[in-house]
């Protein structure tokens, strides 16, 4: 990582369309709504899980690659039969579409049917609706991308796949040396995501002497210059951006259009490979902050992510991690657990493993995912753009605070 000062910092951010894989399939799952019976075995002997994320919707791509590490993480954890103790593990899909409302209903419907594990929540404002619903009904949820920190002590029933922003802001206060004094902006969308964001980076880099002020956006705006050339006028030290959607283009063309690349230090998130072409020429000048990626790491899991992805017709990326460890959890919640619900918590609590990013941990008192975080560069070759590690960040280094259950 260069040890300049500035660049923008997006935790989970923009996005792309990634080319279509066809549907993902796995033993025993059922695809879109409804229920499916079980490949392999009655539906009455299966293990019912329900899976409701974005098949469609803003944050599409995200949730493809959550499904198809989902799919590969299952037949990693099953030794590729997709079963557990003879039962085979039924997954029903339902889109939320990023909906916060339509996951609400479709997790209602899903527990109705029986399902006592719900999974997915690409997004942080359908997580944060969600989970309320695990402690209720007592059903095992676990969230998938959904980065907003609030997830994390929801309550005993919610756990969590991914990482979340405190992780990612830990991430980039590592790499910006003493920030005492210094002036840092956030620019982010006025949602659940962009204001978990922005509390963030106050309470980790305003703990540490930073000035921090914010830029907030609201998601359907398309003239972004006024928000820029706010940013412009801030003239902070650093410029850290959480931002997810459609228009991130847009938002860093303006960027660049205001002059903001030239006086201040942008640090962001390196989101999926659709992405990496987007910064153009200030590409190779911005540090990175990183979840995944396509290298980040080497391991038994990591492998088999990777050759799982293969067969489904994709590739490793941002959150096909997220994916893959919701695979490993389901099962080993499972494996311990059955159809007993509270059996299946007590086993996830303090569980340590190995998923394809390295040694991850599930902190009993609050559920936090405690797992390794990156940094990195991106490379230019002509007209292809790969990013390159930099470090590998402890688990501890990144740990949020503790957050005790409501």
């Amino acid at each position: 990582m260069s040890k300049r000062w500035s660049v923008a910092l997006a935790s989970a951010m923009i996005t792309l369309s990634v080319a279509a894989c066809g549907s993902p399939g796995q033993p025993g799952a059922a695809a879109g709504g409804g229920t499916g019976a079980a490949a392999g075995g009655t539906a009455g002997s299966a293990y019912k899980v329900g899976l409701v994320y974005s098949k469609s919707g803003p944050l599409a791509s995200y949730g493809r690659q959550y499904r198809q590490g989902l799919t590969a993480g299952i037949d990693y954890a099953t030794k590729g039969s997709g079963a557990v103790a003879g039962h085979q593990i039924q997954i029903t899909e339902q889109d939320d579409a990023g909906d916060p409302a339509k996951a609400v209903a479709s997790a209602t419907d899903l527990i109705g049917q029986g399902n006592k594990i719900i999974a997915g929540s690409t997004a942080s404002g359908v997580a944060l609706q969600v989970a309320p619903l695990a402690k209720d009904n007592k059903i095992l949820f676990i969230s998938g991308p959904a980065a907003a920190d609030a997830v994390t002590g929801a309550n005993r029933y919610t756990f969590r796949s991914g990482r979340q922003t405190y992780q990612d802001v830990a991430t980039a206060g590592s790499m910006l040396g003493d920030v005492k004094g210094k002036k840092v902006t956030v620019l982010a969308q006025d949602s659940a995501f962009g204001k978990a964001n922005v509390a963030a980076v106050t309470a980790v880099l305003g703990s540490k002497g930073a000035t921090v002020s914010s830029v907030e956006v609201p998601s359907a705006a398309t003239d972004l210059t006024p928000f820029a050339t706010k940013v412009k006028s801030a003239a902070p030290d650093l410029l850290f951006v959480a931002w997810a959607g459609a228009n991130a283009t847009a938002m860093w063309t303006t960027l660049g259009q205001q002059g903001v690349f030239d006086s201040t230090k942008v640090v962001t998130g390196l989101d999926i490979k659709a992405t990496h072409t987007l910064f153009g020429e200030v590409a190779t000048k911005i540090d990175f902050l990183s979840h995944f990626f396509d290298g980040a790491a080497d391991n038994a899991a990591y492998q088999a992510l990777d050759a799982g992805l293969k067969k489904q017709g994709g590739s490793v990326d941002l959150f096909t991690n997220d994916g893959f460890v919701a695979g490993q959890m389901i099962v080993h919640a499972l494996e311990a657990g059955g159809d007993d619900v509270d059996e299946m918590v007590t086993s996830l609590e303090g569980w340590k493993f190995d998923g394809p990013k390295g040694s991850m941990e599930i902190r009993a008192q609050d559920h936090a995912l405690l797992q390794p975080m990156f940094t990195a560069t991106l490379k230019k070759d002509g007209v292809n753009v790969t990013p390159q590690l930099g470090k590998t960040l402890d688990p501890a280094t990144v740990a949020p605070p503790v957050t005790p259950f409501k």
